[in-house]
């Protein structure tokens, strides 16, 4: 099983994809609301050097914004 982590606004319509893709593909993933935890955006920061999301890190790959067919080739779905 990854490691999955989606560093997301609760706003944010890309954030709100990513999540509903993850769930609809039965992909157990953390969340983490960066507007709420101003720690955790720091890190999505210094992991992404992005300071836009979502940032989704699986495993330890980063993967910017809503890129489903990196995620797809991480987790090795379809």
């Amino acid at each position: 099983m990854p490691n999955v982590k989606v560093y997301s606004t609760p706003t944010c319509p890309y954030c709100i994809r990513a999540k509903d893709y993850l769930k609809n593909k039965n992909i157990a993933f953390q969340n983490i609301d960066v507007s709420e935890d101003p720690e955790a955006a720091e890190e999505m920061v210094r992991i992404s050097g992005q300071m836009g999301v979502p940032v989704i890190v699986i495993d330890d790959q980063v993967v910017i914004g809503f890129d489903k067919a990196r995620i797809n080739s991480l987790l090795k779905i379809s």
